[in-house]
């Protein structure tokens, strides 16, 4: 049984519980910072591209389509 805990806590007082944490601990929670905004950003842009327009048959052959000019203009 797991417990949830609520504490109620400003900015500045979780800024000086990170400042006491070790180097490797700040570390981790920087990565972890950076990974949610990084989702949340990933979150956004691939909302702002869905389409119902855009299959993946269509999207597979522009895809072909593309890597077959890059292909034969490297051979020249």
């Amino acid at each position: 049984m797991k417990a949830e805990l609520q504490v109620d806590i400003s900015f500045t007082q979780v800024l000086a519980l990170v400042k006491q944490l070790p180097l490797q601990d700040k570390i981790k929670l920087t990565k972890e910072l950076e990974k949610e905004g990084i989702e949340t950003k990933l979150e956004g842009l691939l909302k702002s591209f869905h389409t119902n327009e855009l299959s993946l048959e269509t999207i597979d052959e522009e895809v072909e389509s593309v890597r077959k000019e890059i292909y034969e203009s490297n051979k020249h």
